[in-house]
């Protein structure tokens, strides 16, 4: 289901800063845009299978693999490490059912942008967009292109390089490769994430199996501690000193209870980092063949698996390796593995976990050209992004198909969005590191979540009799609200910076979208 092009229902084109009120949302939403030729015309191919696939495949990422380390540094515990993790999950999981009853209740593509456009107007969808092509998507595939390299280092015990420029050329070439990936066709790419998805259970399934091997070994033999002796000698609960990454300890007992929660935010934003993709499967929506039931139902698969998969594995890792050693590294996993089998085994893992990486990379660059398609189909940027199944500004088809299975057939990748969002990335590969893009991202992501979400609230309010085909009690959304709103506030605090280049970009965008519309009304008077 395609989201209106700025038609109204006579055909006339409607200012594009318009408030929704004056058209009727649903009535000028159709099966495919007002245009003719290959102007974002997706084809309902995908089901429950494969949108579980792309939330799998993009909320497993690097976050479960490095993510412990600066979670650990900012807990008292192992065990409130672990319940930080599991309150991650279940946030994530209010805001994922939420964006499935809005996905199934208010048509459209884009992810959130439908939503809050109709929910506030124009100028929100917009932004959020705009936030998401410029800024938080860009910053997603940089931040994941970056650790798929550290991963490769990390074996050598090579660990101070993430600035060099060779290692940034080498993200880059990653980053690229993936692209070319996603811009052969839909169904190669579902396919790529159906390979990743199972190497990813692979991979967390041998971290697990690793901790309970360990555990069994131990209660069954008196005289082998195993390589770590503090899960079963210490109380998973009891408050220690925290071992930073340089070096330096927190003293947990001297600090007041504003410290405290600074670090405890900390630990949950580390988590939500973790976390993040659970709302991705909203942006093939207008690719489901059924989405009020498949939407949904593949949220409600995928989230609570990724919790379980993620509590598992943080347990494991605090039985694999010395308490002390988990808050230090950023590759916790391959530290893991290599303590426990050594340098032979902890290379597998390496290659393992960047076969994990590459998989959110798909999903995450598959999922960012949709978004540049969805706002070329709103006439937000160029008409040419949203062309299908070839390269250049004509919407005409292309005219080489491409062979899947032996059988001939027109590629629908959006090529052109494909090579924007990989080209952005690359800016943030050159001029970012990893611990600034993280609540760089952080941010952008949450602002609008927390708008999202809170529409979602008021839209309860203001349409009871709305079809809903799936509506989770209110305290779950009113939850979110509540916490994501705390995350955005508590972000801006401690990391003005990356709060400011982010007001600036929407700053930008109130100024590029005003150029564009007077340029479009000046075209068509």
């Amino acid at each position: 289901m395609m989201f209106p092009n700025n038609h109204s229902q006579d055909g006339v084109e409607r200012p594009l800063l318009a408030d929704l009120s004056e058209t009727n949302y649903e009535a000028t939403t159709s099966e495919a845009s007002g245009d003719a030729g290959n102007h974002g015309a997706f084809k309902r191919n995908l089901g429950a299978v494969e949108a579980f696939g792309i939330v799998i495949s993009i909320v497993i990422g690097s976050g479960v693999f490095t993510s412990p380390g600066s979670i650990d540094a900012n807990v008292p515990s192992p065990g409130t490490a672990l319940v930080v993790w599991l309150i991650g999950g279940i946030l994530a999981w209010t805001g994922a059912t939420t964006m499935a009853e809005l996905g199934t209740s208010i048509p459209g593509e884009g992810g959130v942008q439908p939503y809050l456009q109709y929910i506030f107007g124009d100028i929100f969808g917009f932004l959020a967009a705009w936030t998401w092509i410029i800024a938080v998507m860009p910053a997603t595939l940089a931040i994941l292109s970056i650790v798929f390299i550290e991963s490769i280092y990390s074996v050598t015990g090579v660990t101070d390089q993430a600035g060099a420029i060779h290692h940034k050329l080498l993200s880059i070439l990653v980053l690229v490769a993936i692209s070319v990936a996603n811009s052969i066709s839909t169904k190669v790419s579902t396919r790529l994430s159906s390979f990743f998805v199972t190497t990813k259970f692979i991979t967390i399934t041998a971290i697990v199996l690793a901790g309970l091997v360990v555990v069994i070994i131990h209660l069954s033999s008196s005289s082998w501690e195993g390589p770590a002796k503090d899960w079963y000698s210490r109380s998973w609960f009891g408050v220690r000193n925290t071992v930073t990454p340089d070096g330096g300890e927190i003293h947990w007992r001297d600090l007041g209870g504003w410290e405290i929660l600074g670090h405890y935010s900390t630990a949950l934003y580390g988590a939500l980092w973790a976390y993040s993709g659970w709302d991705k499967a909203v942006y093939v929506t207008s690719e489901l063949s059924a989405p009020a039931s498949q939407l949904p139902l593949a949220i409600n698969m995928a989230v609570p698996i990724v919790i379980l998969c993620f509590v598992a594995a943080n347990t494991a890792y605090y039985i694999l390796l010395p308490w002390s050693v988990v808050s230090t590294t950023d590759s916790v996993a391959v530290t893991a593995i290599t303590h426990l089998l050594g340098a032979g085994a902890g290379i597998v893992a390496a290659g393992l976990i960047c076969l994990v990486v590459a998989g959110s990379l798909l999903g995450n660059s598959f999922v960012a050209g949709r978004m540049v398609v969805a706002a070329a189909n709103q006439n937000w940027l160029p008409r040419f992004l949203g062309i299908l199944g070839h390269l250049g500004v004509s919407s005409q088809a292309s005219t080489q198909p491409n062979s899947i299975d032996g059988q001939a057939s027109e590629s629908d990748a959006p090529i052109n969005a494909t090579i924007l969002s990989t080209v952005l990335p690359i800016i943030y590969i050159l001029f970012g590191n990893f611990r600034a893009l993280v609540t760089f991202n952080g941010l952008g992501e949450y602002s609008f979540f927390f708008l999202t979400v809170l529409g979602a609230i008021l839209l309860r309010f203001k349409e009871p009799d709305r079809c809903r085909p799936y509506k989770p009690i209110i305290v779950i959304p009113v939850i979110f609200a509540l916490v994501s709103g705390f995350v955005v506030i508590r972000g801006a605090i401690f990391a003005p910076p990356q709060a400011v280049i982010l007001i600036l970009l929407w700053v930008l965008g109130v100024v590029y979208i005003q150029i564009r519309k007077r340029w479009t009304r000046g075209r068509t008077a």
